[in-house]
């Protein structure tokens, strides 16, 4: 019998059968883009003051009507006041109130605002057993009676607040450093205040030493 003739076959495509499937017009898929990550949730904002009332406040405020603002802050109770009537309430506090004990008088300075400094009284009362806060605002070239007549021991208070601020008590008996040298320059309780450099001068000038900052 003759032989069968066979037809030579074609190659098969690269790629194997895969590569066979594709349709010549077909077009590659591009991958997924992944999911985009949801924002980060924001941050909760910090408590606020909230309005005090009480029947101290409500006295006050029949007195000096806009000129005392009555805000509590995390069980703080605090009244924010007219520099005007300084020491006027201070002396009610005192006499009418029986906030007998000056515990503290502070200050926080915030250099970019036009009145610079919070100055602040936190007076007790033993009788009543009950704490109040006293704020005022000043400006730079401004002062501020002195409490030395209400609380004796505001004198060394005052000092304080005069050394690290720079703010002048009007009345003071003695308003000068408590803490730091006559000879020191500045404040440096002040938030613009480079101590480093003040503290290696004065050691230099007053010492012969080099400074350890």
């Amino acid at each position: 019998m003759p032989e069968e003739t066979r037809l030579p076959s074609s190659p098969p495509p690269e790629g194997g059968d895969k590569a066979a499937a594709k349709s010549p017009t077909e077009k590659p898929v591009a991958a997924a883009a992944p999911p985009a990550k949801p924002a980060a949730p924001a941050k909760p904002a910090g408590p606020t003051p909230q309005p005090w009332d009480s029947p101290l406040v409500a006295s006050l405020k029949r007195q000096f009507g806009s000129g005392v603002q009555a805000l509590t802050y995390l069980g703080q109770n605090y009244l924010e006041v007219d520099r005007s009537l300084i020491p006027e309430i201070l002396e009610i506090l005192r006499d009418q109130e029986q906030f007998n004990y000056c515990v503290d008088i502070t200050a926080v300075h915030y250099p970019k605002r036009e009145r610079q400094f919070d100055v602040l009284w936190i007076l007790y009362s033993h009788p009543r057993k009950e704490r109040v806060r006293v704020k005022t605002q000043i400006a730079e070239a401004e002062s501020i009676p002195t409490a030395v007549p209400i609380w004796p021991s505001a004198n060394w208070l005052e000092r304080e607040v005069f050394d690290m601020f720079g703010i002048q008590f009007s009345g003071h008996p003695d308003l000068r450093r408590i803490l730091l040298p006559e000879g020191w320059k500045g404040h440096p309780l002040r938030k613009d205040y480079g101590i480093i450099q003040q503290d290696q001068e004065w050691v230099q000038i007053n010492l012969g030493i080099e400074s350890g900052q």
